[in-house]
């Protein structure tokens, strides 16, 4: 079956309202395929990376405050991909600096546009495996625990509330891919 193709929505205009070293937040106003005109904001954010990382039959989870939503999470480790790194890259490091653990090797699972209706932001599921133990070395902003849960329970653990996007996806990829 073949779909048509997309309609041109010209941008009339693009306004970058405001910068927090973040994020950028604005909007774009652009032409709609009727001929009317329509304001779409949007924030800007850096890629990020999220890691799948198992030690045998336990998936490695961190225990965080997220004060966004002022809740506890247990979540994958996640974080900001670095100018010039790969999602590869950016997931061993973050494993490494978050949890202490030094991955023999890192996997891209997939990577995609998130909450495209507000956001312009992709983010990398990895996954990796033959951990090592080495130092943490957490950001200033970082006050979070290791933990592992089996890795039978990782749907359901991901589940809990408060529960998000980015470890129910990885999660999710990884089972897919027959990882979990």
């Amino acid at each position: 079956m073949s779909r048509d193709p997309p309609h041109e929505w010209p941008v009339v205009e693009s306004e970058a309202e405001y910068e927090t070293g973040w994020y950028t937040g604005g909007y774009d106003r652009v032409r709609q395929p009727d001929g009317s005109e329509k304001d779409y904001y949007w924030a800007e954010l850096p890629d990020a990376v999220v890691v799948v990382a198992t030690t045998g039959d336990e998936l490695v989870m961190v225990d965080q405050f997220r004060p966004t939503i002022r809740e506890q999470c247990l979540e994958l480790p996640a974080g900001i991909v670095e100018d010039g790194e790969s999602y590869t890259t950016a997931g061993a490091r973050e494993l490494r600096e978050e949890t202490g653990f030094d991955p023999a090797g890192v996997s891209l699972l997939e990577d995609f546009y998130c909450s495209t209706g507000v956001l312009r932001h992709r983010r990398g599921i990895v996954f990796a495996e033959g951990l090592e133990p080495v130092e943490t070395n957490l950001d200033s902003n970082e006050f979070l625990e290791v933990t592992t849960v089996p890795v039978e329970d990782a749907l359901e653990v991901a589940r809990r509330e408060p529960a998000n996007d980015a470890t129910i996806e990885g999660v999710l990829l990884a089972r897919a891919e027959g990882l979990l």
